[in-house]
């Protein structure tokens, strides 16, 4: 097994999506490997500057890590380091509101196209459905992603509540069962056989060439909705049944009030599935986790424009770090702790991201680290973020 934490030199060049500071590393990319690590360790934070390694990774495995998940340990520095970042933690009232215009948007476009007349495959439908349906509904996912971890409102219930209005005009019920599947994300990142946003030994055997890689960039939902239930189960309780009640009625009720038109199912099919595919803001799916460039560092972050249209989703190690900071204050938090985050590589483009993935042979689903896994409950039993007192579950991690 390769040890993930281990210094080395880098031969290759970094890709164009790839932003590192090397006067982190000693100032130059070209110095040799063993002063570049012992420069990076004089650097604050740099026990969690990720190793750059001398040779591309194998293609035929994953990255086998012997540690534990970084953001437990670099969660407590910085709460030592800055206590007042407990400040930033809580519910953001804003969410709701953004997610329920978006929700207003979709349907409105979604009945106009039906009024309209046009046919479900026109072609002004199909370009509206990807340059502004993938977006919403990447938009929504999002929401829906930000309200799983309660911080739209102090009450369960009206998370819970919010999170399935927000995933109707994706047509597809998802919001329930994704809850379970991130929270074990977060709190098993990267452990085989419970974190199901780690691709499978199915999808490395089949999808490691440019032809493989281009169809899980195209369909990357498809995999995140299939995946979990070949990975790891979850126990159904009435939340799901609300899920799919409620979005059943939606669809329904869209048909008929349409006048029995397939038009704004399919308006909203095609920006669900534009949304999670060859889309600028589908990027962040890999950026967020798979290594480019023979770094290897586990989780990423993106720091550019689009976060104004993702929920800020590209602060992916602000949100691993501390997940009850809501979506807009993980700029403060970066800022509050610069000698943490600053030091760390992070993409400068999502659209890069997924050429990159496809085209560089040094980029694929190999690259990912992967952890032993331990033992760990049920899915679906309680998770932190739902108990009393939540916000700031973290802290007493």
């Amino acid at each position: 097994m390769l040890r993930l934490w281990s210094w080395a030199g880098f031969n290759g060049k970094i890709a164009p999506s790839v932003h590192v500071d090397w006067s982190y590393y000693g100032g130059a990319e070209s110095l040799p490997p063993e002063r570049r690590e012992a420069l990076a360790r004089e650097v604050a934070g740099a026990a969690w500057m990720p190793p750059i390694a001398d040779k591309p990774q194998p293609h035929d495995d994953f990255l086998w890590a012997l540690n534990a998940e970084p953001h437990r340990t670099r969660r407590m520095a910085i709460l030592r380091a800055h206590p007042e970042v407990r400040r930033l933690m809580g519910y953001e009232p804003l969410t709701k509101y953004v997610a329920l215009s978006v929700v207003t948007l979709q349907i409105a476009v979604a009945c106009a196209f039906a009024f309209a007349g046009f046919h479900p495959l026109d072609w002004r439908l199909v370009l509206t459905a990807y340059v502004l349906g993938g977006t919403a509904n990447q938009n929504l996912f999002l929401a829906v992603h930000e309200i799983t971890h309660n911080l739209a409102f102090r009450s369960i219930v009206a998370n819970r509540t919010l999170a399935i209005v927000a995933n109707l005009p994706i047509t597809i019920p998802f919001a329930m069962m994704f809850k379970p599947y991130h929270i074990e994300h977060h709190k098993y990142l990267g452990e085989n056989g419970i974190d199901t946003d780690l691709p499978t030994q199915f999808e490395l055997m089949f999808l490691n060439n440019v032809l493989g890689k281009t169809f899980f960039a195209t369909f990357q939902l498809f995999f995140y909705a299939l995946r979990p239930g070949f990975v790891r189960v979850q126990r159904l309780t009435r939340w799901h049944a609300a899920n799919f009640a409620a979005q059943l009625a939606f669809d329904a009720a869209l048909f008929y009030l349409c006048g029995r038109t397939w038009t704004p199912l399919v308006y909203l099919l095609l920006s669900s599935f534009f949304a999670g595919s060859l889309h600028p803001l589908a990027g962040h799916f890999i950026a967020e986790h798979y290594m480019f460039s023979n770094i290897q560092q586990e989780t990423w972050s993106y720091y550019g424009p689009l976060n104004w249209l993702a929920y800020n989703v590209g602060y992916h190690n602000e949100h691993h770090d501390f997940p009850s900071v809501p979506w807009t204050r993980l700029p403060a938090l970066h800022e509050l702790a610069p000698e943490f985050y600053k030091p760390l590589p992070c993409h400068t483009s999502w659209t890069l991201v997924i050429l990159e993935f496809i085209f560089c042979a040094d980029a694929g689903v190999f690259a990912r680290v992967k952890r032993r896994a331990k033992q760990a409950s049920k899915t679906g039993d309680g998770a932190p973020e739902d108990k009393p007192g939540n916000v700031g579950w973290e802290t007493r991690s």
